[in-house]
């Protein structure tokens, strides 16, 4: 027994410990009799946020990162330098996302220059090799990390376009990691929801994670409570002090493969080391009068989005506003979605590792694709799969965080950044506060094995050594006039490409303002599995339209929970007043700059 609670605390504990430990386990394992929601009830559902100015907009996950973001804009700080300060910030108010241990794209438009990403994913250490999971059965493990590419990546989006010292953008979240943050019924949720898992409970890999992330008073966290992450606020004081060498060179990179050893993991000095991020240019398309810009590859987002939305573009789609949703409106862009999904599997993939076709996202091949679409009745994904073989590949988790940001010069930034996984592989490096990720989960498991599933197995996105694995997430720009108009982000795995798109199309096509759009309900289709996959609100749009939809021939799932988070900004280009909107799935924060 009493080896089990010197695990839960990670140090030797006295009998007084132990038996606060008892304590502690007591309260935090489900009574019987007692459902998961009465134990750990999920926050209501309350309106969108919003904030509206022209001095700047922060809209984020979480309060914290809110208010870190518009206290960079406010000292003269733009955009980017508000974007790297917000991302830290994350690390500390939401780490079941917000991370320096993962990856993720971030999109920036300046006035009068091309549109650019900063393409910071993980890669694969060089010990793997394709068949490496076959031997790898636990998706909660140190070897499903991926070489971490945050601080890097932000470090090369500030050295390029920042402007404050990099210190000052880490300095609120080293305060309050060391000082305490005040948790709120979003966070208090999220940390309940990994910690009252059984084997997280009792596994003795998770030790660090319960020392971490647990109620110190031996209880589930309420709002309220003050959560202290003392060795977080050492690891970023040394990633001020000494920038991203101190991650990936220095003693953070040391802890780093100290914990590959005890957990039997593959990342090595070197993979850190030889690390880089990249400024690519972003993937671009022209819809009616305005510019989508998306995330280039790994990323699948940006090509995705944009096919999807050329494929609406060359139908007739209905401008019906009757309804938030009509049966037709589904069916089209569904059918969109279905023939996205298949191209992005047929061949995106790391393009140092793999040959992209330009034709992807060309009007021309979409409306090619248009005309395989019957107007009125439901394809099945096995007749589009063309040379796919159909007879095993990644689940992505719908645990991610964007946010965007917009500064009184017109700097704009659309973020998405991720662990993957909620709480990634839920390995908390020893010593350090921050968690490993688990994207090389994000890797086609089975080479040549595609199944009605979902599970993928093409080419484009096998597993190899050093390559970065193919991403859903979309941070995505509008231009309008050859200025930031639309900016929108969200997390959600491999339906944070439809959440975008059907954001795109209630707000460019259909005239809804960005709060509806953002707060209406959002439906899922991803080629395979060969279903419709309905967001579970209570307002009655998919109910209504159910019997419609199978009498086309779709095959209807009712209800997967909430879907996504979308955090947008959109700005009148010719005044400059910009609207921030934070969705209501999460807690979420829009604040303008006064």
């Amino acid at each position: 027994m009493s080896n089990y609670y010197e695990t839960l605390y990670a140090r030797p504990l006295g009998r007084v410990a132990i038996l606060f430990s008892l304590v502690c386990l007591t309260l935090l394992v489900k009574p019987r009799g007692l459902s998961a929601q009465e134990v750990n009830p999920r926050p209501p559902r309350e309106p969108v946020k919003v904030a509206e100015g022209k001095q700047g907009i922060v809209v984020t996950d979480t309060k914290f990162a809110s208010e870190v973001g518009k206290g960079i804009l406010a000292k003269g700080g733009n955009a980017v330098d508000a974007a790297v300060a917000v991302s830290f910030a994350l690390q500390v108010s939401w780490p079941e996302a917000g991370n320096i241990g993962g990856g993720g794209f971030m999109m920036i438009a300046q006035p009068e220059q091309d549109v650019v990403c900063v393409s910071y994913r993980e890669k694969a250490p060089a010990a793997v090799n394709e068949y490496s999971f076959d031997k790898w059965k636990e998706h909660h493990h140190v070897y499903m990390a991926g070489v971490p590419g945050t601080v890097r990546g932000l470090a090369l989006a500030h050295e390029k376009y920042g402007k404050l010292p990099w210190k000052d953008l880490l300095e609120p979240s080293i305060v309050a990691s060391r000082d305490g943050l005040e948790v709120d019924a979003y966070l208090a949720y999220s940390l309940n929801s990994v910690l009252l898992l059984g084997y997280i409970q009792n596994g003795e890999r998770f030790a660090e994670l319960r020392h971490v992330y647990g109620n110190p008073e031996g209880r589930p966290w309420r709002a309220g409570d003050r959560l202290v992450q003392s060795d977080l606020a050492v690891s970023l004081t040394l990633i001020a002090d000494e920038g991203p060498k101190a991650f990936y060179e220095g003693p953070i990179a040391d802890k780093i493969v100290d914990e590959m050893e005890r957990g039997g993991g593959l990342m090595t000095k070197q993979d850190l080391k030889d690390y880089t991020a990249k400024v690519q240019h972003a993937i671009q398309g022209e819809y009616g009068p305005y510019t989508i810009c998306g995330a280039s590859p790994p990323s699948s987002g940006g090509t995705t989005v944009l096919i999807q939305m050329q494929i609406i573009e060359a139908l007739d789609f209905p401008i019906d506003q009757k309804d938030y949703w009509t049966a037709q409106q589904v069916h089209l862009l569904t059918e969109a979605m279905r023939r996205g999904f298949r191209e992005r599997a047929a061949w995106l993939g790391d393009p140092d590792y793999v040959s992209i076709p330009e034709h992807l996202i060309t009007k021309k091949h979409a409306e090619e694709l248009a005309k395989t679409i019957d107007p009125y009745k439901a394809s099945t994904s096995l007749e589009i799969a063309g040379d796919i073989p159909i007879s095993e590949g990644p689940y992505e988790s719908p645990q991610t965080t964007h946010f965007s940001i917009v500064d009184k010069d017109g700097v704009a930034v659309s973020s998405t950044y991720t662990l993957e996984g909620t709480f990634g592989c839920r390995i908390v490096v020893k010593g350090t506060g921050f968690l490993l990720n688990n994207e090389m989960g994000d890797f086609n498991w089975y080479p040549d094995y595609t199944n009605p599933e979902g599970k993928i197995g093409t080419k484009a996105n096998r597993l190899a050594p050093g390559k970065r694995m193919l991403s859903s997430m979309s941070p995505t720009i509008v231009l309008k006039d050859g200025k930031p108009y639309l900016l929108i982000g969200s997390p959600g795995g491999r339906t944070i490409i439809n959440t975008v798109t059907e954001i795109l199309v209630q707000t460019l096509i259909l005239n809804r303002t960005l709060e509806e759009a953002i707060d209406g309900p959002r439906f899922h289709h991803q080629w395979y599995p060969d279903e419709i996959r309905f967001e579970k609100l209570d307002d009655g749009v998919f109910t209504k339209m159910e019997a419609d939809l199978k009498a086309r021939g779709y095959t209807i799932d009712p209800g997967r929970g909430r879907q996504g988070c979308a955090q947008g900004i959109i700005i009148d280009t010719e005044t400059g007043t910009a609207k921030g909107v934070g969705d209501w799935r999460r807690g979420s924060s829009a604040l303008a700059v006064e």
